[in-house]
């Protein structure tokens, strides 16, 4: 059985890691993020310290890495270059609370290989701060990508594709990236991903609620007429007013369509907690 070995680190299959190896990858990718020192960066997964050493050599200030990995911690802590340069927080991202890195006038540009196994959570926790975020880079894999940025109907539309829309306003591929480009190498192709948010909020908080509650409910039926769906919310009338079709299904469904419903129950309905 081949060991999964890399530069001295044996790649834990419990925190999916697989380490990017290939240099004009990583040179691509910090040239796509365009680092700036002035900048409130942040790293998630810095792993091996592949882009973090990139990183590092485009600016002269400080950043923030988060790694849960105790091992690969102690790497960066004891790295020639890195040590005195990097704020580490050794912790789970996806239960992080980032409210911790904001600067005065400085939203956060967080950025990273996120392990295949933590992506989607870690985007909905992510979201929780997005008045805080000017943007996010990702590798992700390409089948998370593709669901990024899906089109209503496609067989990929789903929950993530509307809330990622809700709170971005670009959503853009950038880079493709071939499996080999990684050790161990993964099954699947991976994508980087650019996530710009929007400034301020849409909707308020109620709203933003009820904008979950129909997608997982809709998604979880996604078949199932929207009138079948959500016939304990809105009534043939409620459509009607909305000019939606209740013969639509919920993949259909776009996200100013969902925004609508969602404005409507928080006006018309009690929300259940």
């Amino acid at each position: 059985m081949k060991k999964k070995i890399y530069l001295g680190h044996k790649a834990q299959k419990r925190f999916g890691q697989h380490f990017l190896k290939d240099p004009h990858i990583i040179k691509d990718i910090v040239s796509l993020i365009n680092p700036k020192s002035e900048e409130n960066l942040v790293e998630i997964g810095p792993g091996l310290g592949a882009i973090t050493e990139a990183i590092n050599q485009k600016i002269n200030s400080s950043f923030t890495v988060i790694e849960l990995d105790d091992s690969l911690v102690q790497r960066l802590r004891n790295h020639p270059t890195l040590s005195n340069k990097l704020i580490i927080y050794p912790t789970d991202a996806t239960c992080f609370n980032f409210a911790r890195l904001i600067k005065k006038n400085k939203k956060l540009r967080i950025f990273g290989n996120l392990p295949y196994n933590i992506s989607t959570p870690l985007l909905f926790h992510l979201f929780k701060f997005h008045t805080n975020i000017q943007d996010m880079h990702f590798t992700l894999q390409k089948e998370v990508g593709d669901r990024l940025t899906a089109k209503p109907g496609s067989k990929a539309y789903g929950r993530l594709t509307v809330m990622v829309k809700y709170y971005c306003q670009q959503i853009l591929p950038l880079l493709n990236i071939p499996s080999t480009s990684f050790f161990p190498e993964p099954k699947i192709d991976s994508v980087f991903i650019q996530l710009v948010l929007h400034e301020k909020s849409l909707n308020s908080e109620n709203n933003l609620i009820w904008l979950d509650k129909l997608c997982r409910n809709g998604f979880n039926q996604r078949r199932k007429t929207i009138r079948n769906c959500y016939k304990e919310l809105l009534d043939i009338k409620a459509f009607k007013t909305l000019g939606i079709n209740p013969d639509m299904r919920p993949e259909n469904l776009t996200l100013e369509e969902f925004i609508a419903m969602a404005n409507w129950a928080n006006l018309n309905c009690k929300l259940n907690n």
